[in-house]
């Protein structure tokens, strides 16, 4: 009986380590969406091919003063590419006036930090504002500024829908969004801000 006994409590202890050992493996197949700091994790929801420029994000947001907005600007490129390709913060507008002339992902990066640190700066820190321009473009800020000194949805869909009323070739637009069909508001995505700060947003963080 005795025999049986300490079998029958071995076959526990195996199992109970057997399951811990499971666990343990699924938390770290989950570490490519995990920061630690300070026994702290908070996990966001960006893609691994996101995750991996985190490193060159940090650096231009400190050389471009815009260190605190690591993860805002890691949304933004959920948003933009989510990591593909060869300018994953899509900023060759911004630069150059038209799409695919950076081709370098350290390239799109800088220049995306940069022109959301420029952005920033004429919004006065409105973080939303400065997403939404980063689509838009700077003028957004300023129209924004014209009309209440800051971020509203409606603001965004009428700046749209007047961007796109002076457009003479309304061609080059395209509404992706069915909302944004039904207001007439084609130039840009009226929701870009949105769904960027919901990337930003939809974290986890316990001890």
């Amino acid at each position: 009986m005795k025999k049986q006994h300490k079998k029958s409590i071995s076959i526990r202890i195996m199992t109970l380590i057997l399951f811990i050992s499971v666990i343990l493996i699924g938390v770290s197949l989950y570490t490519d969406k995990d920061q630690l700091k300070d026994g702290t994790i908070t996990r966001y929801m960006f893609t691994n091919k996101v995750n991996q420029y985190r490193p060159l994000v940090q650096q231009y947001a400190q050389e471009y003063e815009v260190e605190a907005h690591v993860d805002v600007l890691l949304a933004m490129m959920m948003q933009e590419s989510g990591g593909r390709g060869a300018d994953p913060m899509q900023s060759s507008e911004s630069l150059c006036g038209v799409v695919g002339c950076i081709d370098d992902p350290e390239q799109s990066i800088e220049q995306g930090v940069a022109y959301f640190s420029k952005n920033l700066t004429a919004a006065n820190g409105d973080i939303e504002l400065a997403v939404q321009a980063y689509n838009f473009g700077i003028g957004f800020v300023q129209y924004v500024q014209q009309h209440e000194d800051n971020f509203t949805q409606d603001l965004a869909i009428q700046f749209s829908q007047e961007m796109y009323e002076k457009a003479e070739d309304k061609s080059i637009y395209t509404c992706l969004r069915e909302e944004a069909k039904e207001y007439d508001a084609c130039y840009g995505d009226i929701y870009y801000a949105r769904d960027v700060m919901k990337y930003k947003n939809n974290f986890v963080t316990s001890e």
